[in-house]
């Protein structure tokens, strides 16, 4: 299947593995790229530029196809050494970066430079209308099903991204409630050129997480995600756990006198002992509502194998009810 984001990023499926905190490692990158998507090294998870060449340069011993890193610009009192993770970018040949958070203007200038493609996830249509005017080469519309952050306007995806379609000029791939084959063919129908999964893919064999996160996500439904920090508009969908309902205790009780520091031992640090040890009661950890549909763990090339194989089954069938 060819579409404009396999054409740019040079990959054989328009599928796209979203950069995730203690997950985008090497073996995850490699093997959705492998499979003939795309997959993404999360840069702030490495941390420092050393720790992200490394991990690139292993990327590159696993796989030939093209990879990409995720580059996430959170507000912080001490931030990652950004020019220098930019630099371990170019200078280890990556084509293609994923940006999240803040406006990632600082960094469009070296990355455009070296000849990266960059594609921007964003949860709004004004957003991407940004990230298409400061140069961005293709956008990642989030809904509001997402894992992670889903922004402050609560737009699920039949309604965002016709909407995007609407005012983008750029290419831009569906994120957020993307599982399988039905995700993929209706957002195309709904104008974007491919989709990113996030919670799908830790769910597979190559996914460098404790086997307990991933019977998690196979057992749990679709009511199964919480949404925290919305009173401190910094929402983020989450797995429920013991941590999260009494984080969310915390924040009924406390109202508008929360503060972050009531809850940092519910989202701060957490994530090692999750994603590494499998301790599930642990903290908070970014999860999809698409958990609902997710109920096995393949490799990757099955997975993404399989998504091909629904999508062109389900384009068959709609042209032959035209022609009927």
């Amino acid at each position: 299947m060819k579409t404009a984001i396999t054409e740019m990023f040079g990959i054989e499926h328009p599928i796209i593995q979203g950069g995730m905190h203690f997950v985008g490692f090497a073996e995850m990158a490699a093997a959705v790229s492998n499979a003939g998507g795309l997959g993404i090294i999360t840069g702030l998870t490495l941390g420092t530029p050393e720790k992200l060449a490394n991990e690139i340069a292993r990327c590159k011993d696993m796989t030939d196809k093209p990879f990409g890193v995720n580059l996430t610009f959170l507000p912080s009192l001490t931030p990652p050494d950004y020019p220098g993770l930019v630099k371990a970018i170019i200078d280890g040949g990556v084509k293609a970066v994923e940006t999240a958070g803040r406006n990632p203007s600082q960094v469009m200038p070296a990355l455009k430079d070296a000849g990266i493609k960059v594609i921007h996830k964003c949860t709004s249509v004004r957003h991407s209308l940004k990230a298409q005017e400061i140069g961005c080469d293709a956008v990642s519309v989030d809904g509001f099903e997402c894992g992670g952050h889903p922004g402050e306007d609560d737009v699920p995806n039949f309604i965002l991204l016709p909407r995007a379609a609407d005012e983008l000029e750029i290419p831009f791939v569906s994120s957020g409630g993307m599982a399988d084959g039905r995700s993929l063919v209706a957002s195309l129908a709904m104008g974007a050129a491919g989709m990113n999964m996030g919670t799908r893919f830790i769910a597979t064999k190559e996914a460098p997480v404790h086997e307990n996160v991933k019977q998690a996500i196979v057992a749990a439904s679709e009511l199964d995600t919480r949404l925290v920090m919305r009173p401190l508009r910094n929402t983020e969908r989450v797995m429920t756990n013991e941590a999260v309902e009494r984080l969310l205790e915390k924040e009924r009780k406390l109202g508008a006198d929360l503060k972050f520091e009531d809850i940092i031992g519910e989202v701060a640090g957490v994530y090692p002992r999750i994603m590494m040890e499998g301790d599930m009661d642990a903290g908070a950890w970014s999860c999809g509502m698409v958990a609902g549909l997710i109920h096995d763990i393949p490799t990757c090339k099955e997975l993404i194998d399989r998504i091909m194989q629904e999508a062109n089954d389900i384009i068959a069938r709609l042209d032959r009810l035209q022609a009927a």
